[in-house]
């Protein structure tokens, strides 16, 4: 059926008005349905083999033109998706070759500690992560070959990677359990019930790697401890969590969006804001999967009591428990449910860009004036935190003001987004050198930015290890 130039092309409704605008013609009503047709022409069904996949990148590579430069951007960015999704099922199989049998790996990796150096113990009753997949009748072998299959899992990568960052708080954990999770689907590649008993049987896997995961790497939050000579303000010492770390905004835009089907709605509704993460990493393993899976992916009880191998019952008793125990830990004022959470405003940005501003020239001045008075500042892993706007004045200028010894460098600052909040990455040119050093990511928590000028109450500061998962250089 042929759609008119004036309707969406992925749902059918009206166009906005173009009102003067340049560039190509708008084909999408919303930057959700453009996101649609875009998992569409990436899903297994769309892009079929990874062979036809293959001719997709290279017929689309021989139509790229420099001009106009908007149309070329868009199409070499999209062109770009496509040939880092080809990468990852390369990477996929290439590591999937050779791999131990599931009997060969123990639950307990070998030499493990808990974060009291103690020896880890094998606490769970059985090896959840190498139980073999529910019933499934073979797939020929001219139905998928091995690269078709890693070409299949690859399409519920992002999803997983979020799943396991909500389960462990850690960016780099989500990474290597995504990868095991699909090196232990690999292994079993030869029974599954189609697209929709995939999705089950991964999230599955991906649960139960967690579960073990945190079994072996026991960690409990903790209290920020006072150092001698460092004033951190009058106020409570916050709750330090030394595995934080941020994710990508622009990694989430591979992951499923709200009008993408019931399926695809569980992870519209996540969050990976850092003030539910932290709140998160309070609950016991078996209580936080049973919260992500109900709440946040929205799976329905009885299969959420498959996945984990409880009973209904179980489940529910488990989300009776988590639940105000997740609030308990949430900062008075913020949301008390997981909830998507809204792109920042222009006046919220307006805000860090001065602030951003502020810190390249060194105006201690301009940057105290943008603080709450009850600001925070915490920086996992390390243990330093300040709390107050004068606290966190005094800290900094230490290492800003160019007349003191402990003066670091000039800085620049690099816009991005992480955990749905606005960010600057952090380079330092230190004196006497001429190349800018990644320092710092600094994740902002801006409030009223919504009646008027905003004002910067919490920044969470990481180590810059992460900017290339951010698409951002070490040096500038």
């Amino acid at each position: 059926m042929s759609v008119r130039d004036d309707t969406c092309a992925a749902c059918g409704g009206p166009l906005p008005p173009r009102a003067g605008r340049r560039g190509r013609t708008t084909v999408y009503c919303s930057a959700a349905c453009r996101q649609r047709a875009y998992r569409g022409r990436r899903a297994p069904e769309a892009a079929g083999s990874v062979r036809e996949l293959i001719s997709d990148v290279a017929e689309r590579a021989g139509r790229l033109s420099p001009q106009p430069p908007e149309a070329f951007y868009a199409e070499v960015t999209e062109l770009s998706s496509s040939v880092g999704r080809l990468r990852r099922i390369a990477r996929t199989a290439r590591d999937a070759v050779g791999t131990p049998e599931d009997g060969a790996r123990e639950n307990v990796t070998p030499g493990a500690v808990t974060a009291e150096g103690v020896p880890a113990e094998n606490v769970t009753p059985r090896p959840v992560t190498n139980e073999e997949p529910p019933p499934a009748a073979p797939v020929a072998p001219d139905e998928a070959d091995e690269a078709d299959f890693a070409g299949l899992l690859e399409a519920y990568r992002r999803e997983l990677q979020v799943h396991c960052y909500r389960m462990t708080g850690s960016y780099d954990e989500s990474e290597d359990l995504v990868q095991e999770t699909f090196l232990k689907a690999w292994r079993r590649r030869e029974t599954y019930e189609g697209r929709a008993a995939l999705r089950a049987w991964l999230y599955r896997i991906a649960t139960n790697t967690c579960l073990d995961h945190l079994r072996r790497h026991s960690r409990t939050p903790a209290r920020y401890e006072r150092l001698p000579g460092m004033a951190h303000g009058d106020a409570e010492p916050p709750t330090r969590i030394t595995w934080l770390q941020p994710y990508p905004d622009e990694l989430l835009a591979d992951v499923p969006a709200a009008d993408a089907g019931p399926e695809a709605q569980a992870v519209a509704r996540e969050t990976v804001d850092l003030v539910f993460l932290a709140a998160l990493q309070h609950l016991p393993p078996r209580q936080r999967a049973a919260l992500v899976l109900r709440d946040v992916v929205g799976l329905p009880a009885a299969q959420t009591a498959g996945l984990l191998d409880l009973s209904t019952a179980a489940v529910n008793s488990a989300l009776q428990r988590a639940r105000p125990a997740l609030r308990a830990h949430l900062p008075a004022g913020e949301r008390a449910e997981w909830a998507p959470v809204t792109p920042p405003t222009r006046a919220e940005l307006e805000t860090v860009e001065r602030y951003r501003e502020a810190a390249e020239r060194l105006d201690m001045a301009a940057m105290a004036a943008l603080l709450t008075q009850d600001a925070k500042l915490t920086m996992p892993p390390n243990p330093f935190w300040f709390v107050g706007r004068q606290a966190i004045v005094d800290f900094v200028s230490q290492s800003l003001d160019p007349a003191l010894p402990a003066f670091f460098g000039d800085w620049r600052h690099v816009r991005t987004r992480a955990n749905g909040r606005p960010a600057v990455a952090g380079y330092v040119r230190r004196p006497g050198t001429t190349v800018y050093r990644a320092q710092t990511l600094e994740v902002l928590r801006v409030t009223g930015g919504t009646a008027g000028a905003g004002r910067i109450a919490e920044i969470t500061t990481f180590e810059p290890h992460l900017l290339p998962a951010f698409g951002l250089p070490m040096t500038l």
